[in-house]
């Protein structure tokens, strides 16, 4: 079935002509919204867009779609006009794009907790895969996340760089490397989350970029079992350098190109959301964690 990102990608088009304008509007890149559109397609087993003159046409089909598309998108916005009022007081929602970034949470709850006694703090695992959708909707109220933040309506704090590095089995060939190339990796049988592969930055900052696609990958929804996996010698994973369990024994970490692939996360909310003072205070004392190093205790 067609999700409402495809919804969004097919009226962004009709409405710029090109990938490249749609890109601006939907605040991805023209790369991921290729494989989008590709994908649409073949769910629906027809072409939407021809190029002519340089510009992205609807075809009959894609018209089609898109009247019905701009009629669920209208929707999406009423709804999202009746929800924007925001969480009562004594509620904070949050979410992140990544499973098991939540290791910090125990140390940011024992500092803000007792000044908030009265706020619940509650996770949105179901916004896990899209936080900044669900930060529009409504539906949170801080999102951490390492996308390219660049829309007006949304307002980022920087909380931490982290890398993501490539686990392997300590026998795999890969394992005696300083660092691996994307058309290395792409020959092994990746263990990836379980998300849209425009959301994995080893699709879109490893693969895509380079012009390869990974020739087997397995999506698996927990970094435990990916860890296991890897362990047994079934495939290697990408995961950030400091999701990597205590227990490396049988395990190796190899850098992603020779300079390394980077993420900054950043706590965002909607500029237009009125900012509780346990919002605040949650997004300072859960910086000034981060910062000061926990994950050098606690992994």
């Amino acid at each position: 079935m067609l999700e409402i990102r495809h919804f969004r990608l097919i009226d962004a088009i009709a409405r710029s002509g090109s990938l490249a304008a749609a890109s601006v509007r939907l605040n991805l890149t023209a790369s991921a919204l290729s494989h989008q559109l590709r994908d649409a397609e073949e769910k629906l087993g027809v072409r939407l867009f021809v190029r002519r003159h340089r510009r992205l046409i609807a075809t009959p089909a894609g018209d089609a779609l898109l009247e019905s598309a701009r009629r669920v998108l209208a929707a999406t916005s009423d709804a999202e006009a009746r929800l924007r009022h925001g969480a009562p007081d004594d509620l904070l929602r949050i979410s992140t794009g990544c499973y098991t970034a939540y290791a910090w949470l125990p140390h940011v709850l024992d500092e803000w907790q007792p000044r908030h006694p009265r706020v619940e703090l509650r996770v949105v695992l179901e916004a896990t895969r899209n936080p900044l959708p669900a930060l529009l909707s409504g539906q949170l109220d801080v999102a951490l996340t390492t996308d390219d933040v660049t829309q007006p309506r949304f307002a980022r704090t920087f909380l931490f760089s982290d890398e993501l590095v490539l686990l392997v089995p300590r026998t795999h060939p890969f394992a005696k490397r300083r660092s691996v190339s994307a058309n290395e990796v792409a020959g092994e049988h990746i263990l990836a989350y379980d998300a849209p592969r425009e959301q994995l930055d080893i699709f879109t900052r490893v693969f895509w970029p380079a012009g390869v696609e990974p020739r087997r990958v397995s999506r698996v929804p927990l970094t435990e079992a990916i860890v296991d996996l890897v362990r047994s010698g079934i495939g290697v994973a990408p995961l950030a350098d400091w999701v990597l369990p205590d227990d490396r024994d049988g395990l190796a970490r190899v850098r992603l190109s020779t300079k390394g692939l980077r993420r900054k996360w950043h706590a965002v909310t909607l500029v237009t959301h009125r900012r509780s003072p346990a919002i605040v205070d949650f997004i300072q004392t859960l910086r000034r964690i981060l910062i000061s190093g926990w994950r050098s205790t606690s992994t």
